[in-house]
């Protein structure tokens, strides 16, 4: 992309904003100018593809096109028992448990030995934490998997998907800190997994949290945690990542985006309107920091968008500054003598492949799983390795009784370069 689109772009993605936002003083048009500039470089890559579309297609056609996705996809409609936990400023987070019912047992049994051989699962709960603007369906796979077979806890970070705003951050004006997260998910944990042993699951900033929990709660570590899967995610060092821009670019983007997101926060009602009124750009720009592979499913595309728009704009400021600062190389330690998924897609923009490479030669006990055709979104994209690698990571931590082994699952590990 020539530095003249770019710039083309830029101006598009500033009047989109300004337009929802007219009447406003001067130095709010400034802001959405600098606004406009940040997403017209981020959407650089993107932008042929949106205006293509937007030569060939009719606004109304895709809205409808979109109306038709949200109602034929199946994604994010799994549903378990409700539960409520507090974080320590109040915060209301939400969780849901999937319970192995005995009275089922019949009927999952054929489930179980296709993911874990012949044998039963021992009494263990998986806790699953999503990323950052998701929520807990973006595990959907997982869980139509999972479900009746192992017990599974299925979690909203605070102010995403049901669970509350946080307190602190309404309240007090506090920024979010990855610690925190770590302390809401022993919150989580203390609700809905209060004795037994449990793995951890994490994606992106779902791996952050769980690493946090690691760091200020060794001893539960220590005591319960018996596996842990780390999905796409990082230790530290993420204002390195260049998302895949030029040099020029990314350094603009680093200048202005945080205070950009700080002044769009404050505008959220604005700036919502202004994102509905450029959802095909923002589309496309999802598009191309979530997936790699040229044929994912269109209603699964869709799957994401839904999540990712439903973060309002104001916690996405809230939680932006907080990456910068997280560096938890150190707690990685904790996990050393666990049986460890690591797993990344190779062409992972958002938090890239060799932050997971750098996690493994920590965990002398983990299993590196790269997948080549695969972007941030790995879960959704390539569902079935992540299944089928979760399943064996599963085996290997005891929740299922040792020889027992995968077997009749359909699965393109083979495609996945183990480290």
């Amino acid at each position: 992309m020539s530095e003249s689109s770019a710039g083309a772009v830029a101006d598009v993605a500033a009047a989109a904003v300004a337009s929802a936002t007219g009447a406003a003083a001067g130095g709010w048009r400034r802001t959405t100018g600098l606004a406009g500039a940040a997403i017209g470089v981020i959407a650089a890559g993107a932008a042929v593809g949106v205006a293509v579309e937007r030569l060939t297609v009719g606004r109304g056609i895709r809205a409808k096109a979109r109306l038709v996705l949200d109602a034929a996809g199946p994604y994010g409609a799994l549903r378990g028992t409700p539960g409520r936990a507090y974080a320590d400023d109040g915060t209301e987070l939400y969780y849901e448990v999937d319970d192995v019912d005995p009275d089922t047992a019949s009927a999952t049994g054929p489930r179980r030995r296709r993911l874990f051989g012949s044998r039963a699962p021992a009494p263990v709960t998986v806790v699953f934490s999503h990323g950052y603007c998701l929520n807990q369906d973006s595990w959907h796979f997982q869980r139509a998997a999972l479900r009746g077979v192992v017990r599974a806890v299925y979690w909203d970070q605070r102010s995403h998907g049901r669970s509350g705003r946080g307190v602190a951050q309404v309240r007090d004006g506090e920024p979010v800190s990855i610690e925190e997260l770590g302390r809401d998910l022993k919150a989580v944990i203390d609700a809905a997994a209060p004795e037994g042993p449990i793995v951890l699951a994490g994606h992106s900033m779902g791996g952050m949290t769980v690493m946090a929990l690691a760091d200020q709660f060794p001893e539960l570590v220590r005591e319960r945690v018996v596996g842990v899967v780390l999905v796409g995610t990082s230790s530290g060092r993420l204002g390195e990542v260049n998302f895949g821009l030029p040099v020029a670019g990314v350094n603009v983007v680093r200048r202005v985006l945080p205070g950009v997101l700080r002044a769009l926060g404050q505008r959220a009602e604005l700036v919502e309107k202004g994102r509905r009124a450029t959802a095909d750009l923002f589309a496309g720009i999802i598009k191309r920091y979530s997936f790699a592979s040229r044929d994912v499913d269109p209603a699964i595309e869709r799957f994401a968008e839904r999540m990712i728009e439903s973060t309002p704009i104001d916690v996405v400021a809230e939680y932006y500054p907080a990456f910068d600062d997280h560096d938890k190389t150190e707690a990685l330690a904790h996990f050393a003598d666990k049986p460890v998924l690591v797993l990344a897609g190779i062409q992972d923009m958002v938090t890239p492949s060799d932050h997971s490479e750098a996690i493994a030669d920590l965990l002398p006990n983990a299993e590196l799983v790269l997948v080549p055709d695969a972007g941030h979104l790995v879960l959704l994209e390539h569902p079935e390795v992540v299944t089928d690698r979760l399943a064996d990571l599963l085996t290997r931590a005891g929740a299922v009784p040792a020889g027992a082994t995968v077997g009749g699952y359909e699965s393109t590990s083979s495609t996945a370069r183990p480290g």
